[in-house]
């Protein structure tokens, strides 16, 4: 099931996983298997990744990364098949992909000769990009009311949907406001007017997807499975100067 009208759809670059996740779907919609349950799935394949950089398996580690990527596209899309949609599932599903994000980058910080400061670097980078790309996407969802749980501002808690208690709500919400709460701002501070812009052509959309998570989790898996995760980390923190390529472009264009 797709978030935006077919005149407005674009290449997604990021969302090369929605083919197999449709699948999943598919043979989980009529069982008892929750969203949430999908992304506690992908948690423990993004932490099966981790044991296998560790260990050295390269291959196994990039498969795992592909296999979170997939799976974290499925949980939302069971959400829509089931007509289940959560701001707790949304929410988690989104403190589960920073933690593990985080968890990726301590990882090549200890496997690798980077410095703390480069690793940190390179995380920050790869949220304000992850964070540039949301925040168009949720514009351009919103415009046609595409979504019911993601909002471009998150300044209070949601009021519980159908089916999840309001408790929950409130501790995820803050959970995840605190963790992401600095990227939103700063994207917003660097693109205030992108609000209340209408110009998001599919061609530009498709550039801004090569900085999604998925993106971004493919280029990490690449990387692995050529022996090249020396270069992961200085990789992400050049690849952060195409967020001001982006907001350059839009803002020129628009």
């Amino acid at each position: 099931m797709s978030k935006l009208p077919k005149d407005s759809r674009f290449i997604d670059i990021s969302d090369y996983g929605r083919p197999v996740a449709r699948a999943i779907t598919l043979q989980l919609k009529d069982t008892s298997v929750t969203p949430i349950h999908v992304t506690i799935a992908f948690t423990i394949s993004g932490m099966l990744t981790i044991w296998c950089m560790i260990n050295g398996y390269a291959w196994s580690a990039a498969f795992f990364l592909i296999l979170k990527s997939i799976l974290d596209a499925a949980d939302g899309e069971l959400a829509r098949v089931k007509n289940t949609p959560s701001y707790t599932g949304r929410y988690l599903d989104s403190v589960a992909d920073i933690t593990l994000n985080a968890l990726i980058f301590g990882t090549l910080w200890y496997l690798t000769s980077a410095s703390i400061l480069n690793t940190v670097l390179a995380f920050l980078g790869m949220q304000l990009q992850g964070t540039i790309y949301n925040y168009y996407y949720v514009i351009l969802r919103n415009r046609f009311n595409g979504d019911t749980t993601s909002r471009v501002f998150e300044k209070k808690p949601p009021v519980a949907l159908l089916g999840e208690k309001q408790r929950n709500v409130n501790i995820l919400f803050f959970l995840y406001r605190g963790l992401y709460g600095v990227f939103d701002k700063a994207i917003y501070l660097l693109d205030r007017s992108a609000v209340k812009s209408t110009w998001f052509p599919n061609w530009f959309m498709t550039i801004v997807s090569l900085l999604g998570l998925g993106s971004q989790l493919l280029i990490i898996s690449i990387f692995l499975i050529l022996g090249l995760r020396d270069i992961i980390i200085p990789f992400f923190i050049c690849y952060t100067s195409m967020i001001f390529f982006i907001v350059a472009v839009r803002k020129v264009y628009e």
